[in-house]
């Protein structure tokens, strides 16, 4: 047996151990988790900094590199992120729902662990503490197999989590990072239905897409964020400026960033001027389509490949339309059904872009940097689903469950 599969059985044997905590050891057990991470911060960062001086001699994109660097801030939140899933309610063992049949039967359906959840993701340390605290709460063993890009950051993050399993007496064996990060491995990992109850992928299109093709582990999948803010005729001018660069800049590494705004033609001509200066002054590259470019000198061409590209960066695309409707005909096109969002006053607009768009969250007056876990009350998030069956948007604890039912007789057989 290969060592990926041998983890693989340790996480099976693991998950049966972790599902039977009660809510009381989970949240002692994040505790500690984030006591511990907190006390090893200083031999975290000294291993960050290892990945992050080979990524600088890779040349790895600045995109990558800010999701790859860690720092004290960065560590607290994690901790800070323990801590938060351990004030939520336990979902294992709630009631989804019940009813009673006319035999007398009396049916629950109440939540239970998924099991295994492998997560394979790119170069996000934070993923790592993010993944194995979601997993532990709801009482699922985790498989991660994190970049190799940050291989060093996530074995001092996983030995920390190891150190707070252990002191809590449970299995190490709960939370388990690939040892093996060869791409043969990663495509061994791909048909570990023995030993896996999930699969979830956390990165840009070309691992995702990899993984829903190629996987025969159940895929919960994660989307690429092409996110759009179509700013319309009758948005204030302040709102729809503070918005459309707050969806930019806030962190532009990250999916649910804007990478395309459109503007209508008219609020365009009013307070384009305003907005291409801000997003410039921001240091934002602007790419624009004839009517923006004539907006300001530094504002360059865009190529119709723009309209379809997640930049996750300092990069925007800008275009006009003379309505509502245009935009939702270019939003539909070039979508990937991530987060969208409408600034406007107008409630025929924004019920028609409510209603004709299909994305995992759409927004009416705010920016697209709330599809997030912890912003919509979650804690941290595993990821934010784009499909449509078992979970879309931003997966907190519930998208971690199954259920079963639970059915009470009193002697009844069937006629």
């Amino acid at each position: 047996m290969g060592i990926i599969l041998e983890q693989g059985k340790k996480a099976k044997e693991a998950a049966n151990n972790v599902s039977m905590l009660t809510f009381e050891e989970k949240n002692q057990l994040l505790s500690t988790m984030a006591e511990q991470l907190e006390n090893d911060k200083d031999l975290i960062l000294a291993e960050n900094k290892k990945d992050l001086k080979a990524g600088q001699d890779n040349g790895i994109s600045k995109a990558l590199m800010d999701r790859l660097e860690l720092n004290e801030g960065r560590i607290h939140n994690m901790a800070e992120g323990f801590r938060h899933i351990q004030s939520l309610e336990d979902p294992i063992g709630e009631e989804i729902e019940g009813w009673s049949r006319p035999n007398g039967l009396q049916i629950q359906r109440i939540r239970v662990p998924l099991g295994v959840v492998g997560i394979i993701y790119e170069a996000r340390p934070n993923v790592t503490a993010d993944a194995a605290a979601l997993c532990l709460k709801t009482g699922n063993a985790a498989f991660l197999r994190g970049s190799s890009s940050a291989y060093y950051s996530n074995e001092a993050i996983v030995s920390s989590i190891h150190k707070a399993l252990d002191k809590q007496n449970v299995s190490i064996d709960a939370v388990q990072l690939a040892k093996d990060t060869s791409r043969e491995a990663v495509a061994e990992l791909f048909t570990m239905n023995d030993y896996l109850d999930v699969l979830i992928p956390r990165g840009g299109a070309g691992l995702i897409q990899t993984v829903v093709q190629q996987s025969s582990v159940p895929v919960l999948e994660t989307g690429v964020g092409n996110c759009h803010v179509f700013i319309d005729e009758s948005a204030p001018k302040e709102m729809g400026i503070n918005i459309a660069v707050n969806a930019k800049i806030n962190r532009p590494s990250v999916c649910n960033a804007a990478e395309t705004i459109i503007l209508h033609e008219e609020w365009a001509q009013t307070h384009g001027g305003d907005l291409i200066k801000s997003l410039l002054d921001n240091h934002v590259e602007v790419r624009g389509d004839d009517t923006i470019q004539s907006l300001n000198p530094d504002v360059k061409a865009a190529a119709q490949t723009d309209w379809e590209q997640e930049y996750l960066d300092l990069t925007v695309a800008v275009k006009t339309v003379p309505d509502v409707k245009t935009a939702i005909t270019h939003i539909k096109q070039y979508s990937t059904g991530h987060s969208e969002a409408i600034v406007t006053e107008a409630e025929v607009n924004k019920n028609m872009f409510l209603k004709e768009l299909d994305a995992a969250v759409l927004y009416h007056n705010a920016s697209t940097r709330f599809t997030d876990g912890f912003e919509f009350g979650f804690g941290a998030e595993i990821g934010v689903s784009t499909q449509k069956l078992h979970a879309r948007g931003p997966m907190g604890l519930n998208a971690l469950t199954s259920s079963k039912y639970l059915v009470m007789g009193t002697g009844q057989i069937k006629e």
